[in-house]
């Protein structure tokens, strides 16, 4: 994965790593991945973890640490890390430990399953579907929520016609942006089956991995963007569904699916032929009025993101890079890319770089932008709630428009 995006906040430091709980931690997760034993993909998702802290450069292993070096990712990311030629889950401290034990181990095992995901053919690469910070993605994709969490309360007939529905708003709001369909897809292939796998092997049965789908379907709705975070929630809905209508579809899912589409066969429904109409059973009217509010505040606050990362003088960074970003709360400004605020930490050839108060990130990924900088006695460089540390061989000079300056490999 060319980086990884966090779906929640950390709070503020609990200091160092504490062994004996992580410990208790690992303990956990290595239980429910046992009680699995590779049933529910075929392959064990049991791999040894590392939880780490990068303030105090603390860390925990599940099982004696390799002696080469340590990965320069611990402590950033939750996401699988190769130390000492085997994969291991990797874990941030802070979101380990400020977690319910439930959110936890979904956490703990959402990550071991991404380590097997390569084998099992099931990684496709997305670039963030910005549609979904519109009023009509996020309406549309609310309605799928209500409709899906319907369908796992219900049986029979009932569920068919929620599921239906589901279809339905999925339908039409991919119909408004045919573009971004394949990054939708993409991300619940990759993110959404992770969570689908947290889900299922946290909870001590059935019934408690489907009240965990609807635990997510009833608070995203919440969430100030949907942007990096909607396949955690469809994920585990979509699985769940299938869980009841084709256990067997583990085996045959391919990473070129699409989830809604697998749904549609397996319970042999099509979208409802009326997706307006549909929306009245699920508070349609509400939800148009409270998406069309926000669309009004969020057109002032773009004015004013426009004004500083756009409009006005930046600090451009391009190339790739890996590291941790949190996804809450984050801003698309459209055809530009999305402004992500909180902990902010990545790193490339070109250096690294630590923001906590916005970050501007390319549509296409490829850039990062922060506001001017100001360069520092000790050859780092600083503005409004960031710094940037240059790797050896990359200088930052002005740039082509006045006031902006460039992250560029030095000439020899």
């Amino acid at each position: 994965m060319a980086f990884l995006y966090l779906a929640g906040v950390a709070p503020s430091a609990v200091a160092q790593v504490d062994q004996q709980r992580a410990q208790e931690y690992f303990k956990e997760a290595l239980a429910l991945c046992e009680r699995d034993g590779g049933r529910l993909w075929g392959v064990s998702v049991c791999a040894p973890m590392v939880i780490a802290d990068r303030r105090t450069q603390t860390i925990a292993t599940s099982r004696p640490a390799p002696e080469e070096a340590r990965p320069r990712l611990l402590g950033l990311v939750n996401a699988p890390v190769q130390w000492g030629g085997v994969t291991w889950g990797a874990y941030v401290w802070d979101f380990v430990v400020n977690r319910t034990p439930r959110e936890r181990n979904e956490l703990l095992l959402h990550e071991l399953f991404h380590g097997v995901q390569p084998q099992l053919g099931l990684m496709a690469p997305a670039l963030a579907p910005e549609h979904l910070d519109a009023v009509d993605g996020r309406y549309w994709l609310r309605l799928e929520w209500r409709a899906l969490a319907l369908a796992l309360r219900e049986s029979g007939e009932a569920r068919n016609l929620a599921a239906r529905d589901a279809l339905a708003f999925r339908q039409a709001r991919r119909t408004l942006y045919p573009p971004s369909v394949e990054n939708e897809r993409a991300q619940e292939i990759t993110e959404g089956l992770a969570a689908y796998t947290g889900t299922v092997l946290a909870a001590p049965s059935p019934a408690e991995a489907i009240a965990g789908a609807l635990a997510l379907l009833a608070n995203a709705e919440a969430g100030e963007s949907f942007v990096r975070t909607f396949a955690y929630t469809s994920g585990p809905a979509y699985g769940l569904l299938l869980d009841a209508s084709f256990p067997g579809w583990r085996r045959t899912v391919r990473g070129t699916d699409d989830l809604g589409s697998l749904v549609m066969r397996a319970l042999a429904v099509q979208p409802a032929t009326d997706a307006t109409a549909s929306a009245t059973r699920y508070g349609g009217a509400e939800i148009r009025a409270s998406e069309e509010k926000r669309e009004q505040e969020r057109q002032e606050r773009l004015a004013e993101l426009r004004r500083r990362f756009v409009d006005g003088p930046v600090l451009v960074i391009t190339g790739g890079g890996s590291g941790m970003f949190d996804s809450r709360g984050a801003v698309v400004i459209p055809d530009i890319g999305t402004v992500y605020f909180g902990p902010y930490r990545q790193s490339g050839a070109w250096g690294s770089l630590e923001a906590e108060k916005g970050v501007l990130v390319a549509t296409d990924g490829r850039s990062r932008r922060v506001s001017a900088p100001v360069r520092r006695d000790d050859g780092t460089f600083a503005g409004d709630g960031w710094t940037f540390k240059p790797a050896p061989g990359w200088v930052v000079r002005e740039g082509s428009r006045r006031g902006d300056y460039e992250v560029v490999r030095q000439e020899p």
